[in-house]
């Protein structure tokens, strides 16, 4: 690739924001930079993840619940890809608007740049993140772009100037403000309300339907996350664990339904390798597909669920919807009463992703075909 598909830098830039961000916002602060710059040698490439990941993901795999698979039309699939792209590109931009405007009431600096360079670059992980949308069975770690709030914490404080004692309450604002930009099209209208922190190295942040973000816990994460991804950092790949060890962890049965079919697949690139394996079970009445997804390194990303106290529900009249955290692991639950279908997915050791998908059964039976692979023995594979 020639510097002017992807510019020299962009990798380490992408690297060091996620491991080292205190390091990295500490070189953005001082170095020479335009707005239009930095669109051009990060925003279009990094904005545009997301919405590529949504197209292929659309046009190749479709999207499945509760048994029955819908692929959207090519040319469906690409209005709305454009559509997310041009909002993902303005998003930063906006942001930006927001924390310059907001800089004198907390005793900061106004400077649109580097209000720019924190709207962008704190960004990043959400971009990044959003690759998990292009597998299917991973598209709830998405969430775990809310490290993008970790990362605007980190900086925004540094370069906008602001004081240290109203350093943490500028922070909860432009967070408040990027939660409402940034979810917004995912329908919460609800106000979000943030729980007064005390110091600037802890407190928590309260999002009403999507959880708590213990701030002290994300500096935890993001060290765990670089001491995670040493390997990649060195350059030595993390090997996935063979399709044909994972194949041997789904069962035969699914209390009465048998084991109809099995597949496998694996990829790797640039460091990062996945291996994924499914399985058919079926009776006349009913059936469940049951997936092991070996995440690899990409598994480090899953670690920093540990720091968001992610809750979510929703509930109607034919059934419920659910993300939250079960012995510690991120945990996804969905139900329709009408037409007995559901799906049932637990990340285990931050590194596996094992999901039950059903119809014409019960979530019992979706959670005995998880709980069947085993946790302990995939606890043992990840070490």
């Amino acid at each position: 690739m020639t510097d002017q598909i992807v510019p020299a830098g962009l990798f380490a830039r992408v690297k060091n924001i996620l491991l080292k961000p205190d390091e990295e916002w500490g070189a953005i602060e001082s170095e020479s930079a335009s707005i239009g710059g930095i669109y051009a040698k990060y925003v279009i490439l990094l904005a545009a993840i997301g919405p590529v990941c949504t197209f292929l993901r659309g046009v190749l795999f479709g999207y499945s619940a509760f048994g029955v698979t819908y692929k959207p039309s090519f040319f469906g699939a690409l209005t709305q890809s454009i559509t997310s792209y041009v909002l993902a590109l303005i998003a930063p931009f906006v942001l930006a608007l927001i924390i310059d405007a907001l800089a004198p009431s907390f005793g900061g600096t106004p400077n649109r740049l580097q209000a720019f360079k924190v709207a962008a670059y704190a960004s990043t992980a959400a971009w990044v993140a959003s690759l998990f949308g292009l597998i299917p069975g991973l598209g709830m770690l998405t969430i775990l772009g809310l490290y993008s709030l970790y990362l605007l914490y980190r900086g925004l404080p540094r370069l906008m100037k602001a004081p240290e004692d109203k350093a943490m309450s500028y922070t909860v604002v432009t967070i408040i403000a990027a939660v409402v930009l940034f979810i917004a099209a995912a329908a919460i209208s609800r106000a979000v309300t943030p729980e007064a922190p005390a110091g600037d190295g802890g407190g928590t942040i309260a999002i009403p339907g999507v959880g708590s973000l213990d701030m002290g816990a994300l500096d935890k994460a993001g060290k765990e996350m670089k001491a995670a991804t040493k390997g990649m950092e060195e350059g030595k790949a993390l090997p996935a664990i063979e399709p044909a060890k994972l194949q041997a962890l789904l069962p035969a049965a699914i209390g009465g339904m048998t084991r109809s079919e099995m597949s496998s697949s694996s990829a790797g690139a640039g460091g990062m390798n996945a291996s994924t394996v499914e399985a058919r079970y079926g009776t006349g009445e009913g059936s469940i597909e049951l997936k092991l997804v070996d995440m690899s390194a990409l598994g480090a990303l899953a670690g920093l669920g540990a720091a968001f106290n992610v809750e979510s529900s929703k509930e109607d009249a034919d059934g419920y919807e659910k993300i939250g955290k079960v012995d510690g692991r991120m945990v996804t639950e969905k139900w329709r009463t009408a037409n007995k279908s559901g799906s049932y997915g637990v990340v285990v050791a931050n590194r596996f992703m094992v999901e039950a998908e059903g119809t014409g059964t019960t979530m019992d039976a979706l959670k005995a075909a998880v709980s069947g692979v085993g946790f302990a023995k995939l606890e043992a594979l990840a070490q």
